[in-house]
């Protein structure tokens, strides 16, 4: 089975990431009972704060996920790229059901056994400590058990933001299009799930019977060796020590080599420890992690950085563009350093099969046929200012149906299979000749040039002028043909990302 083979070959990379995984968890789901607990009691005895209290932790988990994530990122000590973001995320998510639960079987217990305590003469704290959270403490334990499995869920898009854990194996299948590297993270995800669940599950029910004399002394030793392994862990996530280069990447193959040559590079000329924070989302959260030094450096697009992060105009001029983002960048504290030796521009494909039968080559050859088609793209060009509205625009384009949006990689698949007939596409993407796809000419010169090229903190060029060197021996030397190569090697031929980096450097720069 590819999958098993895979977590063979894995074995330390799958064990990191699972503990990841787990303490993310652990931390969260720990912090979540501390202050959820309390909550729940203090709304219980107070009903007319109930409703607002638990309104708010509804309207916390009504937030996607992602979406949150993207909020905290530029948030001081709370945000940033990394796991401190991640656990912030898990702790909200896991408030509502464990504040929800607790006041449920607080409330839920007859007035009578209040009474009775209170007849025998304990005070308030007493009443609480010895007979109200007993009785409500299987009610309360469903509700962590509830925090947990969620918290198992959403630890997956954490890797979006670097933090580790098994949806980087998911984001890595998925920029891939690798159902086997997809799976070696969703399953063990799913048994992790399960273990939290059933663990939990059956601490709820030996609470509820009381049958057993050492469910107590089981429930106190599940806390302490649940607050051991957050000990143990924080460091790692909390306090590890920082490399002294942080190399990062979007979310799509790639990029995902381009990370690889890049720290790769660095640690070859260098000698410097490098972490890959790869695999971290669209231009937006790369963008908000290079601005607070959560990464040192990653590969930008020239046109991406013109119109998405500095919002400038429109242009052609490759030159002009490149001029006029490294002044942009260079007034925020960042450089633009030396073009890679690629365009990745923007290129709009159709099937093979229609270009050759209806003899299309340019964007206007289609626009006659286009009211009868679908639409698919990516969710960043649906929305960026040099993609589908402008497109549309000057070129006329209507649809059958509003465009399709869904992951980048995911709409060659879906060109090929018929379930789109036109989409937007990188013209270096190994996919294109793998599917048989064909790039339609760019004959009113919309896009504007996408060199690809370094962009770091000037703040770790200073500190480490060896980085720069570095990272200007890259210029020039990866051409399109070079790019489109390893691309289909990824994307076609399944191969690890970092390995086809390996090969490059080993080939082309002879290190």
């Amino acid at each position: 089975m590819k999958v098993v083979q895979f977590w063979l070959s894995h074995r330390a990379e799958l064990t990191g990431l699972i503990g990841q995984h787990v303490l993310l968890v652990a931390v969260s789901t720990l912090v979540a009972i501390a202050a959820g607990v309390p909550l729940g009691i203090f709304a219980a005895r107070r009903p007319r704060l109930s409703a607002p209290l638990v309104g708010i932790a509804n309207l916390v988990q009504t937030v996607p996920s992602l979406a949150m994530f993207g909020f905290l990122l530029p948030v001081p000590l709370l945000g940033g790229v990394g796991a401190r973001t991640a656990i912030v995320v898990l702790i909200l998510y896991g408030l509502l059901p464990i504040i929800r639960t607790t006041i449920a079987g607080l409330q839920g217990i007859d007035r009578s056994i209040r009474e009775a305590g209170t007849a025998m003469g304990m005070t308030r704290g007493e009443l609480l400590r010895q007979v109200e959270l007993p009785l409500a403490m299987p009610s309360i334990v469903a509700g962590i058990r509830v925090a947990a499995v969620v918290g198992v869920g959403s630890a997956t898009i954490a890797a979006a933001i670097g933090a580790g854990g098994l949806g980087e194996y998911i984001y890595r299948g998925l920029s891939m299009v690798d159902t086997t590297v997809i799976l070696a993270g969703a399953i063990p995800a799913a048994v992790l799930a399960l273990i939290f669940d059933g663990g939990l599950l059956w601490l709820e029910r030996g609470l509820a019977s009381r049958r057993r004399t050492g469910t107590r002394r089981l429930a106190a030793a599940a806390v302490a060796a649940l607050m051991a392994l957050v000990i143990v862990g924080s460091a790692t996530v909390f306090s590890g020590r920082r490399a002294a280069i942080v190399v990062g990447s979007k979310n799509f193959t790639e990029q995902l080599i381009l990370g690889e040559i890049v720290a790769g590079t660095i640690e070859r000329e260098t000698g410097l420890t490098v972490d890959r924070r790869l695999n971290l989302g669209g231009t937006l959260i790369c963008e908000r992690a290079l601005a607070s030094g959560d990464i040192d450096v990653y590969v930008e697009y020239t046109g991406t950085a013109l119109t998405a992060v500095f919002h400038q105009p429109l242009t052609n001029d490759s030159s002009a563009v490149l001029q006029t983002v490294r002044d942009a960048y260079a007034r925020t504290g960042r450089a633009l350093l030396e073009p890679l030796g690629f365009n990745n521009t923007f290129t709009i494909l159709v099937r093979g099969s229609d270009a050759r039968r209806l003899k299309v080559k340019t964007i206007d050859d289609v626009a006659v046929e286009t009211p009868g088609w679908r639409a698919g793209f990516g969710y960043e060009f649906l929305e960026r200012p040099d993609g589908f509205p402008g497109l549309s625009k000057i070129y006329g384009l209507r649809f059958a149906e509003p465009p399709r949006v869904m992951d980048l990689t995911l709409t060659y698949r879906a060109l090929a299979s018929g379930q789109v007939d036109l989409i937007a596409g990188d013209a270096t993407a190994g996919l294109i000749s793998a599917l048989d796809l064909f790039p339609l000419v760019d004959n009113r010169h919309y896009f504007p040039p996408y060199d690809a090229v370094p962009v770091a903190r000037a703040a770790t060029l200073m500190r480490h002028p060896e980085v720069r060197r570095a990272l200007t021996s890259l210029a020039g030397t990866i051409s399109a043909e070079d790019m489109r190569a390893m691309n289909n090697a990824a994307d076609a031929g399944k191969e690890d990302p970092a390995a086809i980096a390996r090969q490059f450097l080993e080939r082309r720069l002879g290190r």
